[in-house]
């Protein structure tokens, strides 16, 4: 087979030699009466993608990166808590996570009914719907029930904007408010009528994943109606009190119910505050982001979505093409989350509000956006980036650790490895981060990379350094009550913080620590430690094994079980090492070999042949189905980076076919995305790979250079000057590779660019070809720590 496979190849490559690319002269042309950028982007935009059971997106109403995510519940303790299957809806919450792998938020739901309240369980005042009936939008939804009621949700940064709009003699008007019961762990929660318009309260949420180790957060609510209450009354579980202005949570839920006149109209407004500090803070928002109307909120949510889209906007392929790529774009700028109010204050990880200068960011999931999020967010607005550093920093001097997976004002210790260390090497060697900045963050970094924290009741750092300062790998072991942890994933974690190490060597010698530096880089290959060269499978020789602490391995050390990996197989994780993939590769038995076995990870002659049949059998599928299997899962992040990896063999082509292929797996509907969105970390992956750029190694700052999707791709960073990509012809269901590249300072003879000579590239033209080329060769990015 891999005989065949050399054969293929070679004769592929003889065919490129002999083949005609796209002519200079051509490509002038085609940029001349090449397809026009999209005039409001927002309309490619379907925020229904991902809406199921895999991708677990939310369809509501926000504003980029907006503490207020509004959106519809159709049932609780499930993901989003909005399934495209069901067909009605138990309210509009205020508070959702964009992708996630477990139930949480879904914090102060509203609800519109008519006739007596007689329930406060959801099932029994729940409405059916229809999805023709709805209409989805950034920064707006809306939605008639099939009872006839109308909901709309709008957005600001820090509140909600609801409208109703009940039918004629549909009686008794009503809006019900749930303070007590969320989607996930909720433990505490309560509401006040004040007045004769306005409910203000709170919620306690937590056990994130239901790791033992418990955070929890409060987000605290102030709502004011455009209409008074002709009568209200609160209930406590399933009491319900006429006329009470107050209420606590008792076992399951706490809430009010708000009742109006019909005679005065049909239509009803609210607009709710929301605030991590306190419901002081929740009226301060509400107060000073009040809009005029709800028409003036929607349409500067839609306005804030056009600008923001059009950082990285396209033009050409299909419309499929362009619909996929826009809700993707979209999907990957939803996080992190404001979580300061308007003053600057905000609830810190030590429980106690403090002040910030600059916007104090909130919700990093950071397994999973470290690899491609991170990257995104920094590329199009590198001034919210750097404050999302400053918010890192801010939760070290708080807390006194840094976070790994930080939900509200607690760390969740979910998931496994250090992510927090690329991701701000990455902004470092960026140059995003002022001397005091990055200098609090080395110290925070260092510490995190050497220590441990002795109270692992709220923060547990990397709880494998013990045994892997000491020998260079994490020793495995179970701890019980642990879901999570490093040890536990002791494969997996040792790859992860070798990575960070090699990172953070960078930083440290370009902030004047050579001796830190020396120690870290002294620990960028790591990864060889678990090396076994007497494990085979699949024809190959060589994987990544977990060790105990004694140096023996860790359990059954077949490549294709789980196993001490995180999430994925040694087979998916023996191309984490990508900060020295000549290492690397030298283990495999050399750069040809390397090949042979990306070959066989992605079953490259039917990616070749039949793409789309190559992502949907031979590869992994399902959102959950990481276990047990040696292809290439592009559902999940541990080997995202994966398909350039072939940039450094003698086939950097290969990348390319490997997208065009991973390309068919994301549509334009509600099924179009193949795995959790993790906060974006999916779709920024699509994002970019569409774009034909991608930083393949964490904290390096460089980016590779692939074939794009689009004729044009148009970069507009925030405060900087734009980047045009140009490919004319590019076609997304076509197998095409890059035949040249030619920058504004000349062609490009080299694979990739660094962030620098990306900003200041000007245009970037892509000579494509219809057959493998021999382009980049020879000329890959350097390891990480490479001088």
């Amino acid at each position: 087979m891999r005989a065949f496979r050399r054969a293929f190849t070679a004769a592929l490559i003889a065919t490129t030699l002999a083949a005609a690319s796209v002519t200079a002269t051509g490509a002038a042309s085609a940029r001349e009466q090449g397809p026009e950028f999209a005039a409001d982007p927002t309309t490619l935009v379907d925020t229904s993608i991902g809406n199921n059971g895999d991708g677990t997106t939310f369809p509501g109403a926000s504003t980029p990166f907006g503490m207020v995510q509004l959106s519809p519940d159709t049932q609780l303790n499930k993901y989003a808590s909005y399934d495209y299957a069901q067909d009605s809806i138990l309210g509009f919450s205020h508070t959702h996570l964009s992708g996630v792998g477990c139930q949480t938020m879904g914090n102060i739901r509203f609800m519109p009914t008519t006739g007596d309240v007689t329930s406060s369980d959801p099932a029994q005042y729940r409405a059916r719907f229809s999805h023709d009936n709805e209409t989805r939008s950034p920064g707006y939804y809306g939605v008639k029930f099939d009872n006839g009621i109308e909901a709309e949700l709008s957005a600001t940064q820090r509140t909600g904007q609801h409208r109703y709009t009940f039918p004629s003699g549909s009686g008794a008007q009503n809006v019900l408010i749930e303070a007590g019961e969320s989607n996930g762990g909720t433990f505490a929660g309560g509401l006040k009528v004040v007045g004769d318009d306005t409910v203000e309260g709170w919620v306690q949420g937590g056990n994130f994943c239901w790791e033992t180790v418990k955070e929890r957060y409060r987000v605290y609510f102030s709502a004011k109606f455009d209409r008074r209450f002709s009568t209200f009354g609160t209930w406590t579980d399933g009491t319900l009190t006429p006329g009470k202005r107050e209420a606590q949570r008792g076992t399951k839920r706490a809430g009010a119910w708000l009742s109006f006149d019909r005679d005065k109209g049909d239509r009803v407004g609210a607009s709710v505050g929301l605030s991590y500090t306190s419901v002081d803070g929740a009226r301060l928002n509400r107060r000073a982001e009040q809009p005029e109307s709800f028409d003036k909120v929607r349409s500067a949510a839609h306005d804030t979505w056009r600008d923001e889209l059009n950082r990285m906007r396209v033009a050409g392929g299909s419309k499929a093409d362009q619909r996929t790529y826009y809700s993707a774009l979209y999907h990957s700028l939803l996080h992190p989350s404001v979580g300061s109010d308007v003053d600057g204050r905000y609830r810190g990880f030590d429980d106690q509000v403090h002040r910030s200068d600059s916007p104090y960011y909130q919700m990093f999931s950071l397994w999973d956006t470290y690899r491609s999020q991170n990257q995104l967010v920094t590329l199009l607005n590198p001034d919210k980036a750097t404050d999302m550093a400053k918010s890192l920093l801010r939760v070290y001097e708080d807390g006194g650790w840094l976070p790994r997976w930080g939900l509200g004002n607690g760390e969740t210790n979910v998931m496994s490895g250090d992510p927090v260390t690329p991701w701000i090497v990455d902004l470092y060697n960026r140059g995003l981060l002022d001397d005091r900045t990055a200098r609090g963050l080395f110290d925070a970094l260092w510490k995190n990379v050497n220590e441990v924290p002795q109270d692992q009741s709220v923060f547990r750092g990397r709880d494998g350094n013990p045994t892997y300062v000491k020998n260079g790998f994490i020793g495995y072991q179970d701890l019980p009550g642990y879901q999570f942890g490093d040890t536990r994933q002791a494969g997996s974690a040792t790859l992860e913080y070798a990575l960070g190490d090699c990172a953070l060597s960078t930083m440290a010698r370009g902030l004047g620590h050579e001796d830190k530096a020396d120690l870290l880089a002294g620990r960028c290959d790591n990864f060889t430690k678990l090396w076994d060269s007497g494990i085979s499978s699949k024809g190959f020789t060589g994987f990544p094994v977990a060790k105990k602490a004694d140096g023996t391995p860790a359990g059954d050390t077949d490549p294709t079980q789980s196993g001490a990996f995180h999430e994925g197989t040694a087979w998916q994780y023996q191309w984490l090492a990508q900060q020295d993939p000549q290492t690397l590769y030298g283990l495999m038995g050399g750069a040809g070999a390397a090949e042979q076995r990306l070959d066989t990870f992605f079953d490259m002659p039917t990616v070749l042949t039949d793409p789309a049949k190559a992502a949907s059998e031979s590869w992994v599928n399902g959102a959950y189905d990481y276990h047990n299997n040696f292809a290439f899962n592009p559902n999940n992040e541990p080997d995202f980076h994966a398909p350039w990896m072939y940039t450094w063999t003698n086939a950097p082509w290969k990348t390319s076919a490997v997208l065009r292929a991973m390309r068919t797996l994301f549509t334009d509907d509600a099924y179009g995305m193949p795995g959790n969105d993790d906060l974006g970390a999916t779709s920024s992956l699509l994002v970019f790979a569409m774009a034909g750029i991608f930083e393949a190694q964490p904290g390096s700052a460089n980016y590779i250079v692939t074939a794009p999707m689009f004729d044009k791709v148009e970069i507009r960073p925030a405060h900087g000057k734009p980047i045009a990509i140009e490919a004319p012809g590019a076609d997304a269901s076509k197998m095409q590779y890059v035949s040249s590249v030619r920058t504004d300072a000349g062609p490009l003879q080299r694979s990739w660019l660094s962030h620098r000579e990306l900003l200041d590239a000007g245009s970037i033209d892509v000579t494509l070809s219809g057959q493998p080329t021999r382009w980049g060769v020879d000329a890959a990015p350097p390891a990480v720590a490479q001088d």
